[in-house]
């Protein structure tokens, strides 16, 4: 079905995905899942299908450089596997604070191998004791002759098994509050630098997790992303405006593959004589799943479409969308559980896996809990503008 809100540039970019999803990524989702490894395989697939491409501007080897055609492409890709399709949007959260920050220098060095899928990337801010709060950072960088000295661990780096490209943030000044942390694009292999524990996880199990070491590691000047020091926080916060509809859109991916299923499972079958989708309990769950899923879809495009107009709204639509979006997820990834009854618990269906995979989109870039916050506070800012509404619910004097 077209879909008249998209350009012919958006469905060619998610028909290609889906050719992707549909050949390549939904027959081995399984298998990986169970070996949890990194399947090189669909990799390889994507980068013949120029999915790399999508995230990255034209000038630095890309062919769009939009939010909207990533999200387009991570939902399709996370439809078939949440987790593959992670492993793909994981590579534009690393590319991004390149393109928020880098200097023009350091884009022509990284972004086009990033294009051609031939460099992947991972994205090192959370620590042990610095998750939702990256003020808690401990990583330090020191200023050495010729460059700097990093020393820390970075925890929950998704592809950092398989990467050759870390954006690695650290601390650089102590004692400043706005400008102590700084970022630093860190090349794999290279001595000071190791991969420590893998995690095994409860869903994405296809792309790796782990634990990154850095003790004395000596990086460059040219490695300073921007070429100054100080601006890693900004540089983070405006990696994740842009990267979490993307988080939204792996999302949606999983919550619409969830539904798939239990469409299909609930037309086929049999119970007390016929399929169970006449039933209008059925019928009520399976059309509240429905519109749940478009409404997320919906919103993610939106705010998508901020991300790529610069919008000065990006930094709350973007909240939303990977708020409202990942909520849904797990509500109808469950749901779809139900759907299946006792065959969905099992493994021999797909959608406890949809599930599993749903779960971590509420918590990664972002907790929900931190999504709105940031959502509250963008409206306490906008509160200042309905002071013309004050005449018509008038403030009493005891409360002025």
């Amino acid at each position: 079905m077209t879909d008249p809100s998209l350009n012919a540039e958006n469905l060619d970019w998610r028909a290609r995905a889906r050719e992707v999803a549909d050949k390549y990524v939904r027959p081995v989702a399984w298998k990986y899942d169970r070996l949890q490894e990194y399947p090189w395989e669909v990799q390889a697939r994507m980068k013949e299908y120029d999915l790399f491409k999508v995230f990255i501007p034209k000038e630095y080897g890309g062919l769009s450089g939009s939010a909207l055609n990533l999200c387009l492409v991570v939902e399709e890709l996370a439809r078939a596997c949440g987790g593959i399709g992670v492993g793909f949007a994981v590579n534009a959260l690393g590319s991004f604070p390149l393109m928020v920050g880098g200097t023009e220098e350091q884009k022509q060095r990284y972004l086009p191998s990033i294009a051609a899928g031939d460099r992947l990337v991972a994205f090192g801010l959370s620590e042990k004791n610095a998750g939702s709060d990256a003020g808690g950072m401990a990583t330090r960088a020191e200023r050495t002759e010729g460059g700097w000295v990093l020393n820390g661990q970075k925890k929950w780096n998704t592809n950092g098994l398989v990467a050759s490209l870390n954006t690695i943030f650290a601390v650089t000044d102590p004692a400043s509050k706005s400008r102590r942390i700084s970022a630093f694009l860190v090349d794999v292999p290279q001595p000071g630098f190791k991969i420590g524990k893998v995690e095994d996880k409860m869903g994405i199990r296809a792309i790796p997790v782990v634990e990154i070491d850095m003790e004395d590691l000596r990086l460059p000047e040219t490695a300073l992303l921007g070429g100054r020091a100080g601006m890693g926080f900004a540089h983070a916060m405006g990696t994740l405006d842009k990267a979490r509809p993307g988080v939204a859109a792996q999302a949606v991916g999983c919550a619409q593959g969830a539904l798939d299923f239990a469409l299909l499972y609930a037309t086929k079958r049999i119970q007390f004589g016929e399929p169970i989708v006449s039933k209008q309990m059925v019928q009520q769950l399976l059309a509240d799943m429905a519109i749940e899923v478009e409404a997320a879809r919906q919103l993610v495009h939106t705010a998508a479409r901020h991300v790529d107009a610069g919008s000065p709204k990006t930094n709350k639509l973007a909240a939303m969308a990977k708020c409202f979006a990942t909520d849904v997820a797990m509500k109808v990834t469950t749901d779809a559980v139900q759907v299946l009854g006792g065959y969905g618990f099992m493994r021999d269906y797909p959608v406890e896996k949809y599930m599993r995979d749903a779960k971590i989109t509420q918590i990664y870039e972002g907790t929900n809990q931190v999504q709105r916050m940031v959502v509250a506070r963008n409206l306490i800012k906008e509160a200042q503008e309905l002071d013309a509404l004050a005449a018509y619910f008038p403030i009493p004097e005891s409360m002025r």
